[in-house]
């Protein structure tokens, strides 16, 4: 170390903050297994009960849930009555760990860390040498993109976020030609064909698995107005055929983001909306600081976002590409009419609405 006096109060401190990481770790590792189980959910349904009990309501093995339970307990979670050796989710926690929760169910989020671990190795290789990890090395990550934008989507994308566009309800009701680029697994765009059924929707995503499985969804809601196309968003051109185009968190994901949005700019009709859904930051680090999801973010973009960019010989450009670069590329796309619009409860995305000259 540098001639530097320690400041062991600080060091003690910091050794704790420490300690609490790795606690914090693995006691998300735990909460991801409780949402994936269905524990939580019917735990939220039950009163004081030992860990038999517990295992024959999820229909689960005893042996683990008892060894769960000791995580959720030592973890502040749920609450443990030593006398009786039973167990309760309290109702003021349930209401951020169960699937009742909808969009406040922040347990869905702790999925990301195995699936993150699983790439671990990967990414120390890529800090040595460069280039990136392949998006085929992230097999999980459709089924959790499906599963955290449904939650959104179905909780607010009919009544609070569509209707922040002008005038968007009636004209939609009316039929309008509407596309989403980097449409996963098509849930947006099938919520709105069943809502809309005088409007014509199309998805495109290069994910084969998304596709299949927004092709899939359409089909099971009988649904002629929608339809999708597997291609590389970045290959998209005109001419101007789109009322309104969409994209939902996928932008900062591309390789060439650059040229996705100035193809974007080119499908929209003149006088028509392109809304861009994307992450809630700021492109100084230094505003981030006190960024509710932070850590979580950066994390996510440096071992997943960027680094499945980096490996297509993309821009990288992250999750946390922030506020202002967000602008100066729609700016720089062609999108001189632009604002910034959030919604109540969503801490996690800006809502871009531009509206081509």
């Amino acid at each position: 170390m540098p001639n530097q006096t320690l400041d062991q109060e600080r060091a003690e401190v910091f050794a704790g903050r420490m300690l609490g990481v790795v606690n914090d770790g693995m006691l998300a590792l735990m909460v991801s297994v409780g949402h994936r189980t269905g524990l939580f959910d019917t735990m939220a349904d039950m009163d004081w009960a030992d860990a038999k009990d517990i295992a024959a309501a999820t229909g689960l093995q005893e042996r683990y849930v008892r060894e769960w339970l000791g995580a959720m307990v030592t973890g502040q979670i749920v609450a443990y009555n030593a006398a009786a050796a039973t167990y309760r989710l309290p109702p003021e926690h349930a209401a951020s760990v169960t699937r009742a929760a909808g969009p406040g169910n922040i347990a869905s989020f702790t999925q990301y860390i195995s699936m993150l671990g699983d790439v671990e190795s990967g990414i120390v290789t890529a800090f040595r040498e460069g280039g990136g990890v392949p998006y085929s090395q992230f097999p999980e990550f459709q089924r959790l993109m499906a599963e955290d934008s449904a939650l959104v989507f179905d909780a607010a994308l009919l009544s609070t976020i569509l209707p922040l566009v002008a005038d968007l309800p009636p004209r939609l009701e009316q039929g309008i030609d509407v596309a989403d680029v980097g449409c996963g697994s098509g849930h947006a765009i099938n919520l709105m064909a069943t809502a809309y059924p005088n409007s014509r929707f199309v998805g495109f995503d290069f994910s084969a698995e998304g596709v299949a499985a927004a092709r899939h969804e359409a089909t099971a809601k009988g649904l002629g107005n929608a339809r999708f196309e597997q291609r590389d968003v970045a290959t998209l051109e005109g001419p101007p055929a789109y009322d309104l185009v969409t994209s939902f968190d996928s932008i900062h994901d591309q390789a060439q983001p650059d040229q996705v949005l100035r193809s974007i700019f080119e499908m929209v009709k003149p006088g028509g909306t392109y809304l861009c859904v994307d992450i809630q930051a700021s492109s100084d680090l230094g505003e981030n600081i006190d960024h509710p999801l932070g850590p979580f973010l950066y994390t996510v973009s440096c071992m997943h976002c960027m680094t499945v960019s980096l490996a297509q010989g993309g821009a990288g450009l992250g999750a946390v590409w922030g506020e202002q670069k967000a602008l100066q590329m729609l700016g720089e796309a062609g999108f001189t009419d632009v604002r910034v619009e959030t919604v109540p409860g969503d801490i996690a995305n800006n809502y871009y609405i531009a509206t081509r000259p």
